[in-house]
């Protein structure tokens, strides 16, 4: 089919593109507030779209039928909404598990009624038209891809205007509640406003983003593909996330607050009143581990924490009494990690910024590097590790600086996905590139190498205004 066979005649389109994204440092902090370094990558999506006036929404991707999945979906409007007219978003996710593999749509169509419930717009249904080259599972944030393009395409075409950041915010209630998969918002913020060849600093507090960081001459961050699926509604990152904010709950409550402060923040959203602000990322080290770290369980059952604490300030999880939770590394990998993407940031900005000897730029980058490595290590003490992206890092540790390579990483969710290469200069990335060669040929697999980067969704629409 194509893309005039799907629209038919004279009807007028809107069209929005999204790149993925590589996740530098920060990765799964972000829901515990940390400062996060993403760099939006050269793949992109883009999402056309048509409005319609039959309460019938339609999504049709060029790329599904290859991932084995139905390439076009369509769902009634009127199965999303209740009685009374209003849109529940569980109802679409429940309609789409009844086709095979048409939940990919939800990323789509969910868009829609996040407009419809959060702004109140008028909506009768819609055509989408899906292109990609931002490959799925891959940990480079396809889905935030998806949700930012068709987010755009659809407020253009409903002539409604959004924030810098509040288009990535409905893009994460998407995910969160319409998908129902617990992500943060750094994906969908780096896919909207990120900038090429620059890395964009956000303080996940919610959504604090600050003046992006050039990468400097003859450094690259090149993503490659693990091969192994990731997904972030997985049940180890989620395990991950729900361990956190268990961790955070104890931390406060000690402080002082109460079980109630706990309940009425998950309720409202506003942790401002409770200690660090309801963020695991405002604990200094220094304190983490003179206050909390032998306050803190190594493991604990879901149903001996809610039997002793209650619950979590957490809205878009919930504790599951049959799961054993690893709180000790959940809580520190935000803490430190945050304390590492700060460091990070400054170091980048000295490498790109000072005039330094040759022994000072191979001591910043090797100093790059090892915080890398840090966070590399921190993700498999929390349990999202995997033996062929620790393979993949092993490779890029034994390459070295002796062929331009200073540090790697597990990237977004871990739990497989993309890993991130620090490299200097053209060496560097041959080197990458080899190491991807060397994975194919262990295992018989293609494994995507990340070497490019454009600019998000926003100035391209600037661009084009």
């Amino acid at each position: 089919m194509t893309q005039h066979q799907f629209f038919g005649r004279h009807r007028k389109t809107f069209r929005a593109s999204a790149p993925g994204r590589l996740d530098v440092m920060g990765g799964i902090a972000d829901y515990s507030g940390s400062l996060v370094l993403e760099m939006p990558l050269r793949e992109t999506t883009t999402v056309t779209v048509a409005l319609r006036e039959d309460g019938i929404m339609r999504a049709h991707s060029t790329t599904a039928a290859s991932l084995h999945l139905p390439p076009t979906v369509e769902v009634a409007l009127n199965d999303c909404v209740n009685a009374g007219g209003s849109v529940e978003y569980a109802r679409l996710r429940d309609r789409l598990a009844t086709q095979e593999g048409a939940g990919w749509a939800a990323y789509v169509m969910g868009c829609a009624l996040v407009l419809m419930r959060e702004k109140k717009v008028r909506f009768q249904g819609a055509d989408f038209w899906i292109e990609s080259s931002v490959p799925p599972g891959k940990g480079v944030s396809a889905s935030a891809a998806l949700e930012v393009a068709a987010m755009a395409a659809l407020t253009q075409a409903m002539g409604l205007r959004l924030g810098d950041t509040e288009l990535p915010i409905l893009c994460q209630k998407v995910e969160n509640r319409v998908v129902g998969a617990p992500c943060g918002l750094m994906d969908q913020l780096t896919s909207y406003l990120g900038r090429r060849d620059q890395l964009l600093p956000i303080l996940c507090q919610p959504a604090d983003v600050q003046t992006p960081v050039s990468v400097p001459p003859g450094v690259a961050f090149v993503g490659i593909d693990s091969g192994v699926q990731h997904a972030v509604s997985g049940a180890s990152y989620t395990d991950v996330r729900v361990a956190a904010f268990m961790g955070y709950t104890i931390i406060a409550l000690h402080e002082g607050a109460s079980l109630s402060d706990i309940q009425q923040a998950r309720a409202s959203g506003d942790t401002r009143g409770l200690p660090y602000r309801g963020y695991l990322a405002n604990v200094p080290v220094s304190v983490f581990e003179e206050k909390y770290r032998d306050l803190l369980p190594v493991t604990i059952s879901g149903k001996s924490f809610l039997q002793k604490y209650g619950g979590t300030i957490d809205a878009v999880t919930r504790v599951n009494p049959r799961t054993t939770y690893h709180v000790l590394a959940c809580v520190r990998h935000p803490i430190y990690e945050n304390h590492r993407v700060h460091l990070f940031a400054r170091l980048l900005h000295l490498l790109g910024a000072a005039k330094l000897t040759r022994a000072e730029r191979e001591q910043t980058l090797t100093a790059l590097g090892e915080l890398m490595y840090q966070s590399h290590v921190s993700y498999s003490d929390c349990g999202l590790g995997n033996e062929v992206t620790d393979r993949l890092v092993h490779l890029a540790r034994a390459a070295g600086p002796a062929q331009g390579i200073y540090g790697a990483k597990i990237t977004g969710g871990g739990s497989g996905g993309t890993v991130c290469l620090l490299c200097a200069g053209r060496q560097g990335r041959d080197a990458a590139a080899r190491l991807a060669r060397t994975l194919a040929a262990a295992d018989g697999n293609p494994h995507a190498v990340f070497a490019g980067s454009s600019d998000g969704c926003r100035w391209r629409l600037l661009a084009c205004e």
